[in-house]
């Protein structure tokens, strides 16, 4: 499965990385990472994508809403599953995430147990 992870800080970066790992151990996966929205909408337009991890946040002006709307427009890409995570945990945001078609939402800081959860519950739906 090829997870592409949108997220501008390294560390959340390699701390979702290391989750995926642990809670998909027997899965053959291949990470590309983004740090910002214009790497997110060259790696969507060239490759082949299978999951999304994406921050509501980011360090450019786009945010992961206007990504999530971009994707969800675009043929190829519509079925896609994406979990949002972010700090904007307010219950406003996560309507408008789920309101655009965000598969889950992940509210930071992280906690392992509700991520794995959370992804095999997306990763259930997708089968």
């Amino acid at each position: 499965m090829i997870i592409l992870i949108v997220e501008d800080s390294r560390p959340t970066r390699n701390l979702l990385i290391s989750y995926i790992k642990e809670s998909l151990p027997n899965s053959r996966n291949i990470f590309l990472e983004a740090e910002n929205s214009e790497t997110a909408f060259k790696i969507l337009q060239k490759e082949h994508i299978d999951f999304v991890f994406l921050d509501w946040n980011l360090s450019d002006k786009v945010t992961g809403l206007d990504i999530l709307k971009k994707i969800r427009e675009t043929e190829k890409l519509k079925q896609v599953p994406i979990i949002m995570v972010s700090s904007e945990s307010d219950k406003v945001n996560v309507i408008e995430a789920l309101k655009f078609g965000v598969n889950d939402f992940v509210a930071k800081p992280i906690d392992k147990k509700s991520f794995t959860e959370k992804l095999h519950k997306v990763l259930s739906k997708m089968a």
